[in-house]
């Protein structure tokens, strides 16, 4: 990957369909997700249409599924597929695993076999779909021993979710496992560990900006929101005392980062800030550049 050459690295995209065509969501949350961002064009590109789309942008792209089969029954597409298919697209992909917490001691082994193995750079947790705290030490602590070991990243869904926004009951995804002031727990107990906080975590977005002041381990990423309507703090911290811990990111398909980039545009960034939010950042958290 020539990172010179790219425009921007966007830390947060979704592998939404199999090669044989299964998605990780079930239908009924599927549809409400596409309703709740709106979704304009193809909501399940293959992975090879991923990488396409980011190349044509010059751009690279993290990407990974999410795996909460425990909690919803649907099995995700396999981290293995998409680490393949990052590494048939090296010049624009980077790839990221997920692995449910209740896996026990089997996911631990199989996170250790993804980074080894398959180069995997890190690894997404959704808390409020995989029904976990994060510092619950009974579930996941395993999984952060090996993450932090390898040097990889743990990227923690923070905040509200629209997975399951307008269905009954929320799909029976509950909010409450998303505060990151959670991960505030683990950042303690793993002072090591590189960790990304996604989204504006509405409507725990100061925990959030503590959280990453307080802890140098602990990045922020912008996606899944369009930046004329991050809250004002955020961009205060983003121009400031965060600016070499915010991260792009889209969360592709649902929001393009075409639309995220128009909007960026018309944000009250610095000139300087802006190439370090776009790009920079990143690319010394993934170790794609020297510190």
């Amino acid at each position: 990957m020539n990172v010179d050459e790219l425009v921007a690295i966007d830390v947060h995209t979704h592998a939404e369909v199999s090669s044989k065509g299964h998605s990780s969501l079930d239908d009924d949350l599927h549809d409400a997700s596409s309703a709740y961002f709106k979704v304009e064009g193809k909501r399940k590109p293959t992975l090879e249409e991923t990488a396409a789309y980011y190349r044509e942008r010059k751009m690279a792209a993290v990407i990974f599924t999410v795996d909460a089969e425990s909690a919803t029954g649907t099995a995700p597409v396999p981290n293995e597929e998409v680490a393949e298919a990052a590494a048939a697209n090296a010049d624009v992909l980077i790839p990221f695993a997920s692995i449910d917490p209740f896996r026990g001691k089997a996911g631990v082994k199989q996170a250790r076999r993804l980074v080894e193995e398959y180069g995997v750079k890190g690894f997404k947790f959704h808390p409020s779909i995989q029904g976990f705290f994060p510092n619950d030490r009974s579930v996941a602590y395993d999984l952060y021993e090996v993450i932090e070991e390898t040097g990889t990243i743990a990227l923690f869904h923070t905040g509200q979710t629209g997975i399951g926004a307008g269905v009954p009951g929320g799909g029976g995804i509950r909010l409450k496992y998303s505060n990151p002031l959670h991960v505030d727990d683990v950042a303690a107990d793993f002072p090591h560990l590189k960790i990304i906080l996604a989204h504006p975590s509405f409507p725990w977005q100061d925990e959030a900006l503590a959280v990453a002041t307080h802890k140098p381990g602990v990045h922020i990423d912008l996606s899944g929101w369009s930046p004329k309507y991050f809250p004002p703090q955020l961009v205060q911290y983003a121009n400031t005392l965060l600016k070499e811990k915010v991260l792009f990111g889209s969360d592709f398909p649902v929001l393009t980062p075409d639309r995220w980039l128009a909007d960026f545009e018309r944000l009250s960034i610095k000139d300087e800030v802006r190439p370090k939010i776009l790009k920079e950042n990143a690319a010394r958290l993934l170790g794609l550049t020297k510190p």
